[in-house]
């Protein structure tokens, strides 16, 4: 009976009723699509990170600054940020082996470099890597030539967009085999490394950056990275660094060289190289245990990455390591987009609160127009409780209608706007959606909550009217006729 009543109190107030509901399907077509988007980009970024670089979870030594796979989190300190040494590693390893729900486990030692290869210098992000487990873990890594490093080599890999770069550049494409000349820097010098080309790779779903990647040998990335390491900590400069003491011409300088290797001819690029490789033999490190920088975790579908998280930092405290998210492993990129939705989301609040206060007028408006109806239903003995849930079930069914009606909107948008196959130009905005393409998909979870704040939304709007409708007397029916 009352919900037939409701309906007909609609209908005759169609032009009430459609501006409401209208309202709310607005409301609920921005958030549904607002979120279907920042949603798209967080699977995109999870599932770029995930399967190729981070794994679910990233074990690092403590430190007063947030930091990533390749430096700090904040933008202005990252440029004088070292990353420091994992410490306790076998230990810590015992603990991880013990836990359960993992699929994969491998250690890493990242390091920033310059890259001269064909004329061509530019920076990279040097990715040292425990080949035994690194390639098993991350299938997103795909093999385009050459092949993968392996164990206890020296050698590096670099992504076909950077070699397909150097082609367009240079006119040449990169060849299994060339040399690449690897230089770091640091307060008392700088260190050289020579290295050949192994492979060139791809990512399955590249993300912000990861094409800056240089995948290479843990020893390589040490050594460049011991620059850095005595500046900050006073230790000694090796013999490689002993003919820059005064000048930078002495690099040049033959007598240098001479004195450390007895070559007869002189200075030459070829007794340069042969000086590279030579020195390799004094980068001597343990592979087993200790100098990484990370450890990388792969958990199972069923296991939370959160609780997971938690669980293991407890068992981690004794020995200055904490285990983060992805998110944090991958840096400001995936900050930002998490700092994205909660400003959206906060915005949205806003909208809301907005929203609800004109809905509000809307049917105070409405329900002094009833006053007459209302205070005929008082007078013939209907209840408060009956008419409470007369106000209330009609705002209920226009807050239904119009979450349908956002829904329905958000779903017909999101397939006309994948009909059109928009390209994406801006690098950052396609790693965010995880392509060149602009697509979306159809999200239930965020659907659902649309249509759930659509509803809550209509019911928030109806306490007060309710309340001034319970304040309704008889007597106010009878004074208007």
């Amino acid at each position: 009976m009352v919900f037939f009543l409701a309906l007909r109190n609609l209908a005759r107030n169609k032009k009430n009723s459609a501006i409401i509901t209208l309202l709310i399907a607005i409301i609920c077509f921005v958030f549904f699509i607002g979120n279907s988007i920042i949603e798209r980009s967080n699977l995109g970024l999870h599932k770029a990170f995930i399967s190729s670089l981070t794994g679910d979870v990233a074990l690092q030594k403590k430190s007063d600054v947030s930091m990533n796979l390749f430096g700090a989190n904040a933008p202005v300190i990252d440029p004088f940020f070292v990353i420091p040494v994992f410490p306790a590693y076998d230990a810590v390893m015992e603990i991880i082996n013990s836990e359960n729900g993992i699929t994969g486990i491998t250690s890493q030692v990242s390091g920033k470099a310059f890259l001269d290869f064909l004329g061509i210098r530019e920076p990279v992000l040097l990715c040292g890597v425990d080949t035994r487990t690194y390639f098993d873990m991350f299938p997103g890594i795909i093999l385009e030539d050459g092949r993968f490093l392996h164990n206890s080599e020296y050698g590096a890999m670099i992504t076909m967009d950077r070699a397909l770069k150097i082609e367009r550049r240079t006119g040449i494409f990169p060849e299994i085999g060339d040399l690449l000349l690897l230089t770091s820097g640091g307060d008392y010098g700088f260190k050289i490394r020579e290295v050949p080309l192994v492979g060139i790779f791809s990512y399955e779903n590249p993300g912000l950056f990861m094409n800056e990647i240089v995948i290479i040998d843990p020893q390589t990335v040490r050594v460049l990275n011991s620059i850095q390491i005595a500046s900050s900590n006073n230790i000694t400069v090796d013999d490689d660094l002993l003919f820059f003491n005064n000048d930078i011409d002495d690099l040049f300088n033959m007598e240098t060289f001479d004195s450390q290797s007895g070559a007869e001819g002189g200075f030459s690029a070829d007794f340069l190289q042969s000086w590279l490789f030579e020195n390799k033999a004094d980068d001597d490190f343990d592979l087993a245990g200790g100098d990484w920088n990370f450890v990388l975790i792969s958990l199972d579908n069923n296991t939370s990455p959160g609780k997971f998280i938690n669980s293991l930092n407890k068992k981690l405290e004794p020995y200055d390591v904490i285990a983060v998210d992805w998110r944090v492993s991958v840096g400001q990129s995936a900050i930002l987009l998490l700092f994205i939705q909660i400003l959206f989301n906060a915005g949205m609040f806003l909208v809301c609160i907005a929203g609800v206060v004109t809905i509000i007028n809307i049917l105070l408006i409405y329900v002094f127009r009833r006053t007459r109806e209302i205070g005929t239903l008082r007078a013939i003995g209907s209840s408060d409780f009956y008419i409470a849930s007369l106000v209330f079930l009609e705002n209920f069914i226009l807050s239904v209608t119009a979450g349908i009606a956002g829904i329905i909107a958000g779903s017909i948008f999101i397939n006309w706007l994948n009909s059109l196959s928009l390209e994406i130009s801006n690098e950052l905005v396609a790693s965010l959606l995880g392509g060149s393409v602009l697509t979306l998909e159809f999200i239930p979870h965020i659907a659902l909550f649309s249509f759930l704040l659509a509803v809550l939304f209509g019911i928030i709007a109806s306490v007060y009217p309710i309340y001034i409708t319970l304040r309704i007397e008889p007597m106010e029916a009878v004074r208007q006729g």
